[in-house]
């Protein structure tokens, strides 16, 4: 039997609030193929990755603007409508997250986030400055799903990783934390997100 839950833990893009750059790719590269070629091989997932990790955005777009001189517009308006890319909150998360807070568990954050997006992202979403603490990515210079960021998440806000649930909507990132210890379960929705909690007691 695994150990009763004292900690719950949060992932936030994809969980509590939506993430799509097709958002506003799809004005600013109004070609579907053209579109699929530049996240493909400019601006792939692999290097808005790397701002995660804490690379600084003007080095970014040097890096992809040395690669794809002809993309410079379109690589530098990834991080000029990045605000687009986030355009609401996921409500029946943040509901089971405020229920978690007013039933007095403790709660925190892990996420895969370049620094100055996430800190736009607090100014936007106030649930994001409600839990005890977050960790950054881009902050610690660690990324999900190595087994050092949730060896220091843990560490560093008192974390028992056995009693520690951990929520996210990544399969890799979920099977990180496993391999760390911790309990998680896989984010679908929020109905299922409702269930797991129940079942774990905390609602």
């Amino acid at each position: 039997m695994p150990e009763p839950v004292r900690h719950v833990v949060f992932d936030i893009g994809k969980v509590l609030i939506h993430y799509d750059p097709d958002i506003p790719f799809s004005r600013i590269i109004p070609d579907d193929e053209a579109r699929r070629f530049f996240f493909e091989n400019v601006c792939t997932h692999e290097w808005n990755l790397e701002q995660d990790r804490g690379r600084a955005w003007a080095d970014a777009e040097a890096e992809a603007i040395a690669r794809h001189p002809d993309h410079t517009d379109e690589i530098r308006a990834f991080r000029k409508h990045w605000h687009e890319m986030v355009p609401h909150a996921y409500d029946g998360s943040v509901v089971e997250l405020r229920a978690l807070l007013a039933a007095g568990h403790d709660v925190t954050m892990l996420t895969n986030f370049a620094s100055d997006t996430f800190r736009e992202a607090q100014q936007r979403f106030a649930f994001l400055n409600e839990s005890r603490g977050v960790t950054v990515s881009a902050e610690v210079g660690l990324i999900k799903p190595d087994r050092a960021i949730y060896d220091r998440h843990a560490e560093a806000f008192g974390l028992d990783p056995a009693a520690t649930l951990f929520i996210d909507d990544s399969m890799p990132n979920v099977r990180g934390a496993r391999e760390a210890g911790w309990q998680a379960v896989h984010f679908t929705d929020s109905g299922t997100l409702h269930r797991d909690l129940v079942e774990n007691g905390l609602l």
